[in-house]
């Protein structure tokens, strides 16, 4: 039962112990914010999150707060705080309770801090700190951001489109938009179209992602399946949308919206701008309703209907019906009753008679543009074109043959055309092809001839030379020198002039890609305010990109500069002079590139960060632009690579041009002139005071401030004694233990100079003392940087008085027994005659298998006896005796000596002297001379192994049910205190396993190892002979027998230990069935059974009578066994079960 109690406290306290590993394992504090640098442009939204993890108080809600340090401050601005209202600055209150700048909690251990509109002035680096309410402090309670705020480059805008269209029901709309940035961030674009129909929100037609995915909006899926709806990206900055078949429900506001992304550190993409371009109202009319699927609906329109002669007549035919997929038509235009062309059902056309040869000539042209579109085309009409015109359409049914079968006509409404006539000879030249450069001035010249009556110009464009492609006004002159621009060209410099009667010439400043394509010079002939005739000449503009000519270089007169020296950086800009926007960066690392300053094309100039000490300088030349910047005292922080970047800003639109070259800077220091004086080599007496001086002679800067370090050289080693910092904070070397930085101190004096103290000197301080200077100065921007050091050396060197004093120094080896008394002896050979001298004797011990020396006992100089405390030695430090038989002798003496105390002991003599440095005055005790005694080994044994168990070999035959004994006899011991544990085993023959039968420890206890209580008796007659009787045996129990002997001493230290373990030798028992061993033995032994029986009965007797004797001696020997009962065979039988050794 009290087992079982303590077993129960036992666990409970290892449960508790377990406990306290796992409150020691828990998490420490962590505090985690969103991982930097954040680019983020003006005016946007700035969302941080952060979350702290490892309180004890999960639950809790914690005070977080937030605070910024910019890149011009030194000191943390406080912003805001979730539990302190008052904590922000006053640069940051008014935004704060305004809820600008809000700090909002997701759970009790995260926090989003949001400002809802960034200023040019929040950038810098945020800190999210925890308030720690609990008692320790275990881990990190703040974290950092940097955020980066950038200009707002983003543009969006709808160049070609109207503010109001108006197209019928399944019309195809094409309308275009122009989005770009310019940022030297890597950011990606995304663009939708939307509809914004009345008392609606905006609904996304179309959507370009930021990876160029395409993905059509809710409720256009079908159309976008089926190709009615594209978005198309047309170059760099251009995007089209095309609808091919307007339905009712696309009536409303149609825009553009963009969006630019930047990937954060976290892998995250985040959108850091949104604009929308101009909407476009859009109106969609329904077609006519139709009755049945056979009636027909047929439209005729043309784009003119009065047209000199020599133009273009176009007249479009519409033809809708139910069904109208699935039908086909036969199309004809008519003037009068004269059928001009007609398209068949198959696309195939037939042309009238009168008109079959305008059709080689190349005047006549007729197509299909659309599913229910025609158009008819006469170039340079004649007069005999005018009259009225109709279109006739015919449904055609097919058969199963492939035949058509036509169906009844259907006639358009008329539509009147009237041809004016000329009789000029007017004719016109122009150049077939001309090249500009893209931001150059463009000049067309265009000659006429014949010239009668008052002439008018219009110079019209198209951006493709295909036929189809319609012409729009440029500008026009009229006859009385009107000048009239076109709308899209209001906002340029462009110029309609007539130097000469017969010369009119178009003059464009700074041309734009865009403005590439075909050009026509459109002159028409008057008479009295009527036109009488018009000629036109085209040709074909090609502008050449700006990329392709417009240069950029940076160059530097010097790479290399010195702290505090002016920088001199050159952008040239080669080619003409157009808008161009220079960004100047500097790449200081791998990773990060800095905006210094952008200078847009508008003059306008923004900054990044604390640049105080820049200058721009801008040099117009004749085909080049200087543009220079200057750094008015550079310092480290301009380190790095430099780049100017162009942007062309043409067409409302921002063109990047490739970078410049990187130009590499270099800061360096400048030339220390420092130098030192120092005390050169020292000699002085051990327990001395010694100064060692180190003088500055010349230095670099009147401001300059030191930063000194001494340090000690002992072979080949170098270790820092003590050091003062620039601020002259002084500290020690890692390796300088406690006594020595008592007896160090370093002091600065006027000069300046710096003197090092060593107070009472010793042996161990001899070496070379390195006095080493680092100036400090500060530069162009306050930063503190250091100049190569300078240091000098001097050379101590302390010596002992003259003596004599020497120890022996013979090496010992001692042995002796556990619990026997040692005596160590320290003998003084030499230089203990004098009676002024005295002695201070340390032994010092060092364990076996350690490298720890550790000191015993000290017996002071003035004959104070002292023990250092030390744990592991309390108990070797109880069994000392300290002695001095003489004056120069010195004994340690171990009482009982443990196993434990084996190690090296080494005796160390210190001598003294009184010296009266003052007459009248108390004197010092100085240290004259030192030594150390040979080192003694000593090794403290338990006992010597001398177990010894009789080993004879032995065989036996017997028969079932009979018994056999196995002797085991211990012949020699290692100790009279030994105790013996005996184990008897057994091998079968044909196996080679030992089986363990049978052990009695050394406590008496008995064990059973096979569970045959039942068969075995167990003997120990005398104190070093044991017996094991095996009785009912069977043939199984053949095999061989032994009995292994473990000899067990106690030791002082180290309790009970195991000293020896001997085997007898084999006892082979062969069991037999009884008739058989019968019939095996009389016919081989039959003659000497009888002899063979006399002699085991004469042995049996001897053996018995000298049992009797030992038996007699034995209880002699014991003094008699008082007790009742014991454990031997003869009077109790074996009642045993499995007991576990102590």
């Amino acid at each position: 039962m009290k087992c079982s109690q303590l077993f129960c406290l036992r666990a409970n306290y290892l449960l508790f112990c377990l406990g306290l590993l796992l409150h020691c394992g828990e998490a420490k504090v962590h505090t985690e914010v969103q991982a930097g640098p954040l680019y983020r442009v003006v005016g946007s939204l700035l969302s941080i999150s952060c979350n702290v993890s490892g309180f004890a108080s999960a639950s809790i809600t914690k005070e977080i707060k937030f605070l910024v340090k910019k890149p011009s401050k030194t000191l943390e601005l406080n912003i805001i705080s979730s539990g302190d209202p008052s904590f922000s600055y006053s640069a940051y209150k008014t935004r704060v309770r305004s809820n600008e700048i809000t700090l909002t909690h997701v759970d009790p251990n995260s926090v989003v801090f949001e400002i809802k509109q960034l200023e040019k002035d929040d950038e810098g680096e945020y800190e999210c700190t925890v308030v720690n309410h609990e008692s320790i402090y275990d881990g990190t309670y703040s974290a950092k951001t940097t955020v980066k705020v950038i200009d707002n480059s983003l543009s969006v805008s709808s160049p070609a489109s109207p503010t109001s269209l108006s197209y019928n029901e399944d019309d195809a709309l094409t309308l275009t938009c122009q989005a770009s940035s310019n940022t030297i961030q890597h950011t990606h674009l995304s663009l939708a179209w939307y509809l914004h129909k009345d008392s609606e929100d905006p609904k996304p037609i179309i959507s370009l992602g930021r990876d160029f995915t395409l993905s059509p909006g809710s409720g256009f899926e079908g159309r976008y399946q089926a190709g009615h709806i594209r978005l198309d990206k047309m170059g760099e900055t251009t995007y089209k949308l095309n609808m091919a078949q307007l339905e009712l429900s696309d009536q409303g506001r149609i825009y553009c919206q963009t969006q630019e992304w930047i990937q954060d550190p976290d892998q995250s993409w985040y959108s850091i701008s949104q604009k929308n371009a101009e909407k476009t109202t859009l109106n969609v009319k329904a077609r006519e309703v139709l009755q049945d699927t056979s009636t027909l609906a047929v439209r005729i329109s043309a784009q003119a209907v009065t047209l000199q002669e020599g133009q273009e007549l176009s007249l479009s035919c519409n033809v809708d019906t139910q069904n109208l997929k699935e039908r086909f038509f036969s199309v004809a235009w008519l003037r009068g009753n004269v059928e001009v062309v007609r398209i068949g059902p198959t696309g195939i056309q037939a042309v009238g008679p009168q008109y079959s040869g305008r059709v080689k000539e190349g005047e006549l042209r007729a197509a299909r543009i659309g599913d229910r579109d025609y158009r008819l085309i006469l170039q340079a009409v004649r007069t005999e074109d005018q009259g009225q015109y109709i279109c006739r359409a015919w449904l055609q049914n097919r058969g199963q043959d492939g035949t058509f079968t036509q169906g009844a006509p259907q006639d358009s409404s008329s539509q009147e055309i009237s041809i004016l006539a000329t009789e000029s000879g007017l004719s016109v030249e122009m150049q077939n092809t001309v090249g500009v450069k893209e931001g150059y001035g463009l000049s067309l010249t265009c000659k006429v001839h014949g010239v009668i009556g008052q002439l008018s110009v219009t110079w019209q464009r198209k951006l493709t030379s295909t036929s189809a492609a319609m012409f729009t006004k440029v500008i026009s002159l009229s006859q009385e020198g009107v000048v009239e621009k076109a709308g899209e060209f209001m906002s340029r410099k462009v110029k309609a002039t007539r130097p000469a009667a017969d010369i009119f010439i178009l003059e464009l400043d700074e041309v734009r890609s865009s403005d590439a394509g075909v050009y026509e010079c459109a002159v028409s002939e008057w008479k009295s305010n009527s036109k009488t005739s018009s000629h036109s000449q085209t040709t074909n503009l090609t502008v050449a990109p700006s990329e392709s000519f417009l240069k950029v270089s940076l160059i530097s007169r010097q790479n290399k500069v010195t702290v505090g020296d002016n920088l001199e950086l050159l952008c040239v800009v080669k080619g003409p002079r157009v808008p161009i926007t220079l960004n100047w960066s500097l790449k200081r690392d791998a990773s990060s590139l800095d905006n210094i300053l952008t200078l847009n094309y508008d003059g306008a100039i923004s900054w990044f960060g604390d640049q105080h000490r820049y200058q721009l300088k801008v040099v117009n030349q004749h085909n080049s632009v200087f543009h220079y910047l200057f750094i008015n005292g550079v310092s480290h922080s301009e380190v790095g690579l430099y780049q100017c970047r162009v942007s062309v800003f043409l067409d409302n639109v921002l063109k990047t041009l490739p970078l410049s070259n990187l130009v590499a800077i270099s800061v360096l220091n400048p030339e220390s002139k420092l130098d030192l004086d120092p005390t050169r080599a020292l000699t002085r007496n051990i327990n001395t005071d010694i100064e060692m001086k180190c003088s500055v002679k010349a230095k670099t800067s009147a401001s300059t401030r030191y930063a000194i370090t001494w340090l000690l050289q002992q072979q080949a080693e170098s270790k820092v004694i003590v050091r003062s910092d620039r601020d002259d904070l002084v500290t020690f070397g890692p390796h300088v233990q406690l006594s020595h930085k008592q007896r160090i101190s370093l002091k600065r004096t006027q000069g300046p100079s710096f003197e090092l103290s060593i107070r009472q000197a010793r042996i161990s301080d001899n070496g070379s003392y390195v006095c080493e200077v680092v100036e400090w100065l500060q530069g162009p921007n306050g930063d503190w940087y250091q100049l190569s050091p300078v240091s000098r050396t001097t050379e101590l060197t302390v010596i002992e008085p003259a003596n004599d004093l020497h120890l022996e120094k013979k090496e010992q080896r001692l042995t002796a027994r556990e619990g026997d008394e040692v005596e160590l002896e320290c003998n003084i050979i030499s230089g203990a005659s004098s009676p002024f001298f005295f002695y201070k004797v340390t032994w010092l011990y060092i364990r076996y298998g350690s490298s720890v020396r550790s000191a015993l006992v000290v017996l002071d100089h003035t004959g104070l006896l002292s023990y250092p405390k030390n744990q592991e030695l309390r108990g070797l430090q109880g069994r000392l005796h300290f002695s001095r038989p003489t004056q120069s002798s010195f004994y340690l003496g171990i009482k009982s000596a443990h196993e434990e105390d084996n190690g090296t002991y080494q005796c160390q003599v210190e001598q003294y002297q009184l010296v009266q440095l003052v007459t009248g005055k108390e004197g010092n005790w100085q240290q004259t001379a030192s030594d150390s005694a040979g080192p003694i080994s000593l090794t403290v044994n338990v006992a010597e192994n001398n177990l010894s168990v009789e080993a004879e070999e032995l065989e036996l035959n017997r028969t079932r049910s009979q018994d056999f004994t196995i002797p085991c006899y211990i012949t020699k011991q290692s100790s009279n205190e030994s105790e013996f544990q005996v184990t008897w085993f057994w091998q079968k023959k044909s196996e080679t396993e030992q089986h363990p039968i049978f052990t009695t420890y050394r406590n008496s206890t008995l064990q059973d190892r096979l569970g045959k209580q039942d068969k075995l008796k167990f003997g120990h007659p005398l104190p070093k002979q044991f017996s094991l009787t095996v009785s009912k045996i069977n043939p199984e129990d053949s095999g061989l027998y032994f009995c292994e002997v473990e000899e067990w001493l106690l030791s002082l230290s180290l309790g009970w230990r195991k000293v020896a373990v001997e085997k007898s030798g084999y006892l082979t028992v062969n069991v037999y069935e009884g008739g058989l061993a019968k019939a095996v033995s009389e016919p081989e032994c039959k003659s000497g059974t009888w002899m063979g029986i006399f002699i085991v009965t004469i042995i049996c007797s001897v053996l018995v009578i000298v049992l009797l004797v030992l038996k007699i001696c034995w209880r002699k020997d014991s003094g008699g066994n008082k007790l009742g009962q014991n454990l031997w065979v003869e009077q109790h039988p074996l009642n045993t079960k499995p007991i576990a050794e102590d």
